[in-house]
């Protein structure tokens, strides 16, 4: 089984492309989701010790938690401490699952994929873009956001240009969602034909 790591910068299309993926049957592992699960579980007793007064009702609050570490690196650093290790863990749940389903090919829906060195782990990588323009305008419709918290996000993640130079496939995600169909359908007929790529 190939890993295709999917990534982009906020705004992107990046989960609308993971939707399409799964659509077309393969496999997708989504990180955020997976964070949501353990912010309402298994992480909010470590991350309430680590950051007092972010849970409520044993879930974590995740308004108050980004106004404790959007603009504190330390902080963001010891919140990835405690969630990584179990998103790892659920991570390779899900590719076991996939591996066993027969699946020629599995997707890693994973937003800091090149911040976290996360291409070192997949075969390839595939990269949703669009115009700042419609990145923009697609972010600030968004609820609870601002320009100020648009620009902290964007300050943590690699410049999309940067990702598009990295990347083995690039998804366009500005014309609607049939161009993006037949993108994905070319990503997984050069896949099937690609060597594993990963240790």
């Amino acid at each position: 089984m190939l890993l295709l790591g999917l990534t982009g910068s906020i705004g992107m299309g990046k989960s609308t492309t993971a939707r399409l993926f799964a659509e077309a049957g393969v496999p997708v592992y989504d990180a955020d989701a997976t964070v949501h699960v353990l912010y309402e579980g298994e992480a909010a007793p470590a991350i309430e010790a680590a950051f007092p007064g972010t849970t409520v009702d044993g879930k974590v609050d995740r308004q108050k938690l980004s106004a404790y570490v959007l603009h504190d690196s330390s902080a963001m650093k010891r919140l990835e401490g405690i969630v990584h290790p179990m998103l790892r863990a659920h991570q390779q749940a899900f590719l076991d699952a996939a591996e066993r389903s027969g699946a020629p090919v599995a997707v890693l829906d994973i937003p800091l994929l090149f911040e976290t060195a996360g291409e070192n782990r997949v075969d390839a990588v595939a990269v949703v873009t669009t115009s700042p323009q419609v990145q923009r305008e697609r972010i600030l419709a968004r609820p609870n956001m601002s320009a100020e918290k648009l620009d902290a996000i964007l300050g943590r993640q690699i410049p999309d240009a940067e990702k598009r130079r990295r990347a083995d496939f690039i998804v366009d995600t500005s014309h609607g969602l049939d161009p993006v169909r037949a993108q994905i359908k070319d990503i997984l007929y050069a896949m099937a034909k690609m060597p594993r790529r990963r240790p």
